[in-house]
């Protein structure tokens, strides 16, 4: 069957990074994912009376420089560790194609600086006195991140931030499409940045979604999420003859269910319209798909609703497989990060594990794959994303 006309034009991923629980770069994480083992363990950062595995990042984090001093947060020093090597060289590379005025810098974000925040706010109940430096708009409010890393690296294009809760990562990567596909920029920094905190920690807590144990998504007797901290950034640019050989965005599907704060709508309309919407933008059938990173937090109800949506529009046809027990739900990271895992599977021709699954909950009719396979060749992937609210985003990637 024919391609049907794609309603937007493809973005080369020229570079990309991760830092997660699996370490920094995208090899420590590719190779997280092949031991099929989830690295996951108790809370170090700080003390918090809820006993539960964490995708807490270990890996020494690089200090903010001090003429953006204000602007120094967990989440910033993630951002900064994660840029490092290639991908910074390509952005310097992209500066000198296009010009600092052309890039612009989309990042997704759920806490941005709240560590930071919540610890100022404990010294002001003690002292009521706010700590010196403290700097809410530079540190704690959503844009804080996407500004650093637009002023750390010389940029002076369109600069925004993104927060739909589990879905901003991938909301973003949509946006910078849309800013090339309009011709606002050349090329976008676009991923997702969350860091552990207080309040996520406490609030999933406060929903009855977060496991004692290790997560284990779709499986029958799964009891909760893991909560991760991460950073998943690409540089998109112009698809042209001299990025032939990169890994492309083709399109985001995007939706809105409205349906609760905090529940999806029980059907998966919303996250089935997202699939439907990106493989509309994209011109694709559904056969075209070869892999499925599911959104799979392991949550009672998420993990049944998606199931639902990705079986109304690819039936129990396509692999499909969840990565959140290897690196925690990283939250407004994981969009971007699980997308980066995606462009992983195309690159080294391989399907990720569903690391925790034991017995696959018989509700969930996906085609789960439980430990990874490189039998199957790969042309183009999805990644899905489902944050509160029904805020929907699923993205396609190909060679």
């Amino acid at each position: 069957m024919e391609n049907k006309s794609a309603l937007i034009a493809p973005v080369a991923i020229t570079a990309s990074s991760t830092l997660s629980v699996c370490g920094l770069g995208n090899e420590a994480l590719y190779q997280g994912i092949l031991r099929d083992k989830s690295p996951l363990k108790p809370l170090a950062l700080f003390n918090v009376r809820l006993k539960t595995l964490v995708g807490e990042i270990t890996h020494p984090l690089l200090s903010v420089r001090s003429e953006l001093a204000e602007y120094d947060s967990r989440n910033s020093r993630v951002a900064l560790t994660a840029l490092e090597g290639e991908l910074r060289v390509a952005i310097e590379s992209a500066k000198t194609k296009y010009g600092a005025q052309r890039i612009g810098v989309v990042i997704g974000t759920s806490t941005s600086g709240l560590y930071e925040t919540e610890t100022a706010y404990a010294e002001l109940l003690a002292t009521d006195k706010m700590p010196n430096g403290f700097d809410f708009v530079k540190q704690h409010a959503y844009q804080a991140t996407a500004r650093f890393l637009q002023l750390e690296l010389g940029l002076s294009g369109i600069c925004f931030a993104i927060s739909t809760a589990c879905s901003s990562g991938a909301k973003a990567i949509a946006a910078g499409q849309r800013l090339i596909d309009n011709d606002l920029c050349d090329a976008v920094l676009v991923g997702g940045v969350d860091t552990l905190c207080r309040l996520t920690l406490r609030g999933f807590s406060s929903l009855n979604l977060v496991s004692e144990n290790q997560c284990t998504p779709m499986d029958k007797n799964r009891q909760g999420i893991n909560i991760g901290e991460a950073a998943g950034l690409l540089l998109l640019e112009r698809s042209h003859a001299n990025n032939a050989g990169a890994i492309k965005v083709l399109a985001v599907g995007e939706s809105s269910d409205a349906y609760h704060m905090s529940t999806p709508h029980p059907e998966g309309e919303g996250a089935a319209l997202a699939m439907r919407n990106a493989l509309d933008l994209a011109g694709l059938h559904v056969g075209d798909i070869d892999y499925l990173n599911l959104h799979a937090t392991a949550t009672r109800i998420n993990d049944q609703v998606e199931s639902r949506a990705v079986y109304r529009v690819f039936s129990d046809s396509l692999p499909c497989s969840a990565t959140k027990g290897i690196t925690g739900h990283t939250l407004g990271a994981a969009g971007a990060l699980e997308t980066i895992i995606a462009t992983l599977a195309l690159k080294e021709q391989f399907i990720p594990g569903t690391v925790g699954l034991s017995e696959q909950d018989e509700e969930c009719q996906c085609q789960l794959i439980q430990s990874s396979i490189s039998d199957k060749p790969l042309k183009r992937a999805m990644s899905n994303s489902f944050g509160f609210g029904g805020n929907n985003a699923s993205v396609i990637v190909s060679v």
